[in-house]
């Protein structure tokens, strides 16, 4: 594939993700108390579907950053192994939401905050993917200030924002009351400044269609 089409493949990808991210979030607040067996599939299989495009993100940024500058390929795997990581993580979320429903088919359990699965969940939507996040910000950033893919500006941004996930690394200390903004599943932690990384993939996605990289090739 030429690199103009996987530059606009990424590009669309980003945008996609932040549309069904979008979409999804409604379905979770539908319901006061435990969501019917229904809403939690709906938001799962939209789920699925975005992450799809996240891997096609995470796969064609790295190729652009490696093309862009040869020196810059450790940072560039970097990032690529902990988007990768924090796709795995998120399927194995996904998964363990679902399976409190098939474990509760009445709808009795509300599969974010009960039953033994929706506590397995906990790290993984709070201090694991805080620190993926983390990691995957720092080093996209240091490979964009090298290779000028998109602007520095996001390179920054990026910067900011992994520092904002590392300050919740320590929130599993503070319990799981989702009504919190600092504990190991509150709205701080798991929403809003998970937020922020979807935010960051969609700057990356217009930056890609409005300006050519420096130095990357478009044949």
């Amino acid at each position: 594939m030429k690199d103009a089409s996987i530059r606009r493949l990424t590009a669309v990808s980003a945008l996609m993700l932040t549309a069904l991210t979008l979409a999804t979030l409604p379905l979770y607040f539908m319901y006061s108390g435990p969501p019917p067996a229904g809403n939690v599939f709906t938001r799962s299989l939209v789920g699925l579907v975005s992450l799809v495009f996240l891997l096609l993100f995470v796969e064609g940024f790295t190729h652009l950053l490696r093309r862009a500058d040869e020196a810059s390929a450790w940072y560039a795997s970097l990032f690529h192994s902990a988007g990768l990581l924090f796709l795995a993580v998120a399927l194995v979320a996904v998964s363990l939401e679902a399976g409190v429903v098939f474990g509760a088919p009445d709808g009795s359990l509300d599969p974010t905050i009960h039953g033994p699965l929706a506590d397995g969940n906990i790290l993984i939507h709070g201090s694991i993917k805080r620190l993926l996040s983390a990691i995957l910000l720092v080093a996209a950033g240091l490979a964009i200030l090298r290779t000028r893919v998109v602007p520095r500006s996001i390179a920054h941004a990026g910067f900011a924002i992994a520092a904002f996930n590392l300050f919740f690394l320590p929130s599993m200390f503070f319990g799981k009351d989702p009504a919190r903004f600092y504990s190991a599943i509150g709205w701080g932690n798991s929403a809003f400044c998970a937020s922020f990384l979807g935010w960051w993939i969609l700057a990356v996605g217009i930056a890609l269609l409005r300006r050519p990289a420096n130095g990357l090739t478009t044949t």
